[in-house]
């Protein structure tokens, strides 16, 4: 029998609330998955998140707003660190994914566009290295 990728993640999550580990770990849980899919999986995580520590990895980022503190990484570095409304307000790389992301903005100002450019271009020449 063949599982759809938003089966699959349901089940994954599942096994973790049977588990009930002390701390977990959330690596793109929601993609691949239609909307409608993507709330579920979103209410039954607020659920196996409660009152444990959870590390959750997502380019979602409608799956970590509520999150206590979200890391946001650049280039392999930690570039902001805060609650949702915290960065939101900090009108960073955050922000400006964040406003991409629930449409609120057409596209990333041409600041943030150059860097992912050059951090391409760069990793282009370290693969011919």
């Amino acid at each position: 029998m063949k599982l759809s990728g938003g089966q699959r993640q349901r089940l994954s999550i599942a096994r973790a609330m049977l588990k009930d580990p002390e701390i977990l770990i959330l690596d793109e849980a929601t993609s691949d998955v239609d909307t409608e899919t993507e709330m579920l999986i979103q209410r039954s995580i607020d659920k196996l998140t409660e009152d444990r520590t959870t590390f959750a990895i997502a380019h979602r980022l409608s799956t970590i707003k509520d999150a206590d503190q979200i890391l946001v990484l650049e280039d392999g570095q930690i570039a902001e660190r805060g609650s949702h409304d915290e960065l939101l307000q900090e009108d960073g790389l955050y922000a400006h994914l964040w406003g991409v992301q629930a449409g609120e903005i057409d596209e990333l100002p041409e600041e943030f566009i150059r860097r992912a450019q050059e951090r391409h271009a760069q990793a282009d020449v370290d693969v011919d290295d």
